[in-house]
């Protein structure tokens, strides 16, 4: 079935109509911004759009596309605004703890520094790191619908094995502390990298304060 030039239209503004609404001003920067679920909103508006207006007849091509849209845009955004809702919970929980809260696509990312979750060559969390935990737990008990994936980084001073043991103790230890405070393992995943993937230069003494980390990453269940 052919839309008509008039439909195209209305299926463009609709899908417009849609995205425009998931645009926000982000607290951060005060700029405006299209969120993931904007995003995602968008491209299912986009086709709910065109497939509500083929599905309908000619008189009504129009309000299929719009309720199309709509009904497109709820799909699209649906993990988006889960993770939305999920990372502002944890930025405005994690402000001020030098963790730090990285966005990439639908998953979200904590990068804890070793300096304040380790002590040097341990694998025994820091007293002063279990408040940050618990509010990490705080929250992903809130958003049970991801998977929590734990990974433990070493800088390259030393060997590759003892780095890559300690890395693995130390994902180990993050995890049991989350499995103990009532996250269910089949949520968790630990895994040591040890030297690998460095995020900053081993030759420099900062460089390695920054290897030296466990990271988290929040993904949704599919």
């Amino acid at each position: 079935m052919k839309l008509t030039v008039l439909t195209g239209r209305w299926i463009a503004v609709a899908a417009a109509a849609v995205l425009a609404t998931a645009c926000s001003i982000d607290p951060y920067t005060g700029e405006e911004k299209t969120s993931n679920t904007a995003k995602g909103a968008g491209m299912g508006a986009l086709g709910g759009a065109i497939l509500g207006a083929a599905v309908s007849d000619k008189d009504h091509r129009e309000q299929g596309a719009w309720i199309g849209a709509a009904a497109g845009a709820a799909a699209g955004g649906g993990y988006g605004y889960y993770m939305d809702r999920q990372e502002a919970k944890l930025r405005a929980r994690l402000e001020g703890t030098g963790v730090r809260v990285q966005r990439v696509g639908d998953s979200i990312k904590l990068i804890m520094p070793g300096n304040i979750t380790f002590d040097t060559g341990s694998s025994a969390i820091q007293g002063g790191f279990h408040s940050v935990l618990d509010s990490v737990v705080l929250v992903t008990k809130e958003f049970d619908k991801t998977l929590m994936q734990i990974n433990g980084y070493t800088d390259s001073t030393g060997s590759f094995q003892t780095n890559q043991s300690l890395s693995e103790d130390r994902a180990q230890s993050v995890a049991r502390y989350f499995m103990n405070q009532g996250i269910p393992s089949s949520r968790i995943r630990a895994t040591g990298y040890g030297p690998r993937d460095p995020i900053a230069d081993n030759s420099t003494a900062s460089g390695r304060s920054q290897n030296r980390r466990v990271e988290l990453e929040l993904l949704p269940m599919q």
